[in-house]
């Protein structure tokens, strides 16, 4: 219990926090053309840059920044929640001796299950929001009207049930594996290049980061993309099977995916969330590993997260 709440883990956890808040922040634009592209399937430009000139041109200059706040609260939430899970874990789990790659695995899942269960009512508000006043190519899409993040908890509950909140949730379980590998690669990688030197540089730090989420974001988008299509939850899709997030619906809605645009139409916005994700994650690490070692060496604590 004394690892679970230790001032170490609190560190850890607000500083990962402030990274990723940091990172979404400077590269937000390009999480703005990933959703569109995964969400509005009729849009005809498939390149990041056009798609943010289209919603610059039709939208207004501050478009590709719509749905800041909700998304920024949402990502500070989620990862206080992961880094904080993760490392009060590793510090049961691994008690002072070196980790392995299974474990951080293992960890990450773990961390990532109870991320998911937490945090995604506020991950359904904050898709819905940034996705409001959009100009989309596709009538099957039902437009919104929510006054801020309340009013749309609001107006969810009252009109699809307090269920809604948790919408997208069994892809979002499986995706748990995204963090995780990202993770397991991270910290092997750190690892492996702690065996060479004292310290591990800026430069390094961003690369390794940059790698690991790189892998595990190719390796888990089509589920990403029908996570984002059932957080937004207004197309008038699959009408006799409204139980969003079942298993039934993920098969239905990547079926419907590839019947229609193909094996590529699951990777569609891949490019967007490459450009966002990796450049995101990897100024994240940057931020956190240097907050991390700044705090600890004010404080004059080991650094717990050398294992």
């Amino acid at each position: 219990m004394a690892s679970v709440l230790s001032y170490e883990s609190l560190v850890h956890a607000v500083a990962g926090a402030v990274g990723s808040v940091t990172a979404m922040t400077v590269f937000f634009p390009l999480d703005t053309a990933r959703l569109r592209l995964q969400v509005d399937e009729k849009r005809k430009s498939k390149t990041t840059h056009m798609v943010l000139l289209e919603i610059i041109k039709e939208e207004g200059l501050l478009a590709p920044y719509r749905g800041w706040f909700p998304v920024i609260s949402s990502l500070c939430c989620s990862n206080f929640v992961y880094f904080y899970t993760f490392n009060s874990l590793k510090a049961v789990w691994v008690k002072g001796q070196h980790s392995t790659t299974g474990k951080d695995l293992v960890i990450g899942f773990v961390a990532g299950v109870v991320n998911v269960l937490l945090t995604t009512p506020l991950w359904v508000v904050n898709t819905r929001l940034k996705l409001q006043g959009a100009k989309f190519r596709n009538e099957d899409i039902v437009p919104t009207n929510y006054k801020g993040i309340i009013d749309a908890f609001h107006q969810i509950i009252r009109d699809e049930g307090i269920l809604a909140l948790w919408n997208g949730t069994f892809p979002s379980l499986l995706l748990v594996f995204n963090p995780a590998i990202q993770f397991m690669f991270y910290e092997g990688l750190k690892r492996q290049l702690l065996k060479k030197r004292m310290k591990l540089s800026s430069v390094d730090v961003f690369i390794i980061g940059a790698v690991a989420k790189a892998i595990a974001t190719t390796v888990t988008y089509p589920l990403q993309t029908v996570q984002s299509i059932l957080r937004f939850g207004r197309h008038r899709l699959n009408p006799e099977n409204r139980t969003l997030g079942s298993l039934r619906n993920v098969l239905y809605l990547l079926h419907q995916r590839v019947r229609r645009f193909g094996i590529m139409g699951l990777y569609k916005g891949l490019e967007a969330k490459l450009l966002q994700t990796v450049l995101t994650a990897a100024l994240m690490f940057l931020v956190y590993e240097k907050l991390t070692a700044a705090t600890f060496t004010v404080m004059g604590l080991k650094r717990a997260h050398k294992q």
